[in-house]
């Protein structure tokens, strides 16, 4: 499992995590931004109205109304992105990480009115009459090659067949697998409930949901999205009160360290501002998946006339995922101040380095040699050899660091009990053949763990631990169900619609599994998936922008003519 993680994460490094792919994602944005003269401020009153239903015609085409679809896609990527990704993006890159987070959710506004647009206008239908949409049909029919002797080279075809496929691994690396992890990591801290018990319960209902299509995907999703949102933000709110006093210095860590990265707090080692710039974007786009051309999927089989309309529906969603709560999640976790507190933990072993000489965590010039080492600048001596262990304490002069942290009051646990004897070490990670033996002990914590515990400093007091584990599980819930539509649209245009059910089965039993596998793994994993996507959608919008703008222009051009009684934000020639 070590060596799969290290291989997901070298892939990540050339791919998800290089400078390049961060520019292609926020620079696609910031062009569709400029070139269409920011839409997603001008068109925003206008997508709202679109959602109420107030231009709906009763001939429209499709599986689902305007706001059945922006909930689909909603509970596609309000989930785990939400709870755990703002988490482990402050986590990993300090609280500016945030500020990029927002600013990829605002290019990505636009990014997604452009990809749901284009997406919507060349939809099919199956054989079966629903509706087949999404980046690989327009990928298919407008990115061939032109020949001056009339001859086509179908490369679409092949690009978008790329594209299904890299969606169908990322239903299970983005869609499945974290969400159910999260699930199960919250349910057995919260509740005591074994993963196993968690996975199979919710993996039941989930089979019970997704086996009904997209119409009965959507009737759960338009009353699942907006309760569950509602019980988040009440438990968000009230840790957010209780530490008033933290409100604005919570902003002012937000904004203070943008262009310069992040200095060691507490028991946070610090980030340098390419990978504080890296993680929130990064973490941005596993939110709000804008870019990625997931949610123009569930757009496609919105009921339309026409492909703008739900374009610009799509530009609330980034605005709902992230920028409203996502901030909120940032605040609870700043203000509660446990973002770079070290707290009693059980440390997961893909997160342990084992370092052969002694660090003080106190020390400033500590602190920055194991940065350092973290970030690949320098490196420090790892212990190789055997951790000799007396009734749970470590014997050994040595540094171990957890989570990113120098860990503290370590114990060694066996089955429970204080652990006697040898453990072999090899390069600074344990060996395979110790996978009984569990370490506890004080580090940071990450992930959905750090917000359930960001939770518990409000007027609910441990309660709101609670709040965490029910609204995670609805969201990442939701998320498992959406993506399931994804990957069986994306089935559909690879093999026809009489393969979905293979596809769905499949589904339901990685669900499962995917509960009791590490954490650290799966969100690797998730992160190559959504490259695989991102790439060559990004550039199927960019190579389409002309006939984007034509596209809305004719639509504004219609929409005068339909209501001429009504301002319009657009001038029309």
């Amino acid at each position: 499992m070590q060596q799969l993680n290290n291989f997901f994460q070298t892939l990540h490094s050339v791919l998800g995590g290089h400078p390049w792919f961060v520019f292609l994602l926020v620079g696609t944005g910031l062009f569709f931004t400029l070139y269409l003269k920011f839409p997603q401020l001008r068109y925003f009153k206008h997508a709202v109205r679109i959602v109420k239903g107030k231009f709906d015609k009763k001939d429209d085409k499709g599986d689902t109304s305007h706001f059945q679809a922006l909930t689909t896609a909603l509970s596609g990527t309000v989930g785990t992105g939400n709870i755990a990704g703002v988490a482990l993006a402050i986590h990993m890159g300090g609280p500016a990480a945030l500020f990029w987070m927002l600013v990829t959710a605002f290019f990505g506004m636009c990014t997604k009115f452009v990809e749901v647009t284009l997406s919507h206008k060349y939809r099919d239908f199956d054989e079966k009459g629903q509706v087949a949409g999404g980046p690989m049909y327009y990928m298919k029919k407008r990115l061939n090659i032109n020949l001056k002797n009339g001859k086509v080279i179908k490369t679409g075809k092949w690009i978008g067949i790329f594209f299904a496929a890299a969606t169908i691994l990322s239903s299970f690396g983005s869609g499945s697998m974290p969400q159910i992890n999260s699930i199960t990591d919250s349910v057995l801290a919260t509740f005591g409930i074994e993963r196993i018990v968690t996975g199979a319960v919710m993996a039941v209902l989930l089979a019970f949901v997704i086996i009904g299509g997209i119409k009965r995907i959507a009737k759960v999703t338009e009353r699942l999205v907006p309760g569950m949102a509602l019980i988040y933000l009440i438990g968000a709110f009230a840790v957010i009160i209780a530490n008033y006093q933290n409100i604005i210095p919570s902003f002012g860590a937000i904004f203070s360290n943008v262009l310069s990265g992040q200095a060691a707090v507490g028991g946070f080692l610090g980030a340098s501002f390419a990978f504080m710039f890296n993680q929130g974007v990064n973490r941005g786009l596993f939110s709000n998946e804008a870019g990625q051309g997931s949610a123009p999927i569930a757009h496609s089989a919105a009921r339309a006339h026409e492909p703008v309309s739900e374009g610009l529906v799509a530009i609330l969603e980034p605005f709902i995922d992230t920028i409203i709560i996502c901030t909120i999640t940032g605040l609870v976790l700043l203000s509660s101040g446990v973002w770079n507190e070290k707290l009693d933990n059980q440390f997961q072993n893909t997160d342990m380095i084992v370092f052969a000489d002694s660090y003080n965590g106190e020390s400033d010039v500590d602190k920055k040699a194991i940065y350092d080492h973290i970030s690949k600048k320098t490196a420090l001596p790892l212990f190789t050899g055997n951790l000799e262990i007396n009734e749970g304490k470590i014997q050994n002069e040595l540094t171990i660091v957890h989570a990113r942290s120098v860990a503290e009051n370590i114990k060694v646990l066996l089955d429970e009990h204080p652990f006697t004897g040898e453990i072999k070490i090899t390069e600074g990670k344990i060996g395979n053949d110790e996978k009984n033996v569990t370490f506890y002990g004080k580090s940071l914590i990450h992930s959905a763990p750090l917000t359930a515990k960001a939770f518990t400093r409000s007027f609910f007091g441990e309660w709101g631990k609670y709040i965490v584990s029910i609204g995670l599980m609805l969201f990442a819930f939701s998320t498992a169900i959406s993506w399931s539509y994804y990957g069986d649209r994306s089935v559909t245009f690879l093999f026809g619609s009489k393969y979905v059910i293979f596809y769905r089965l499949l589904y339901v039993v990685g669900f499962f599994f995917a509960g009791f596998t590490d954490t650290t793994i799966i969100w690797n994993l998730s992160l190559l998936t959504v490259v695989f996507m991102a790439i060559p959608n990004l550039t199927g919008i960019l190579l389409l922008h002309r006939e984007v703008k034509t596209t809305i222009k004719g639509y504004w051009k219609g929409f005068k003519s339909e209501h001429p009684d009504i301002k319009i934000p657009e001038k029309v020639k």
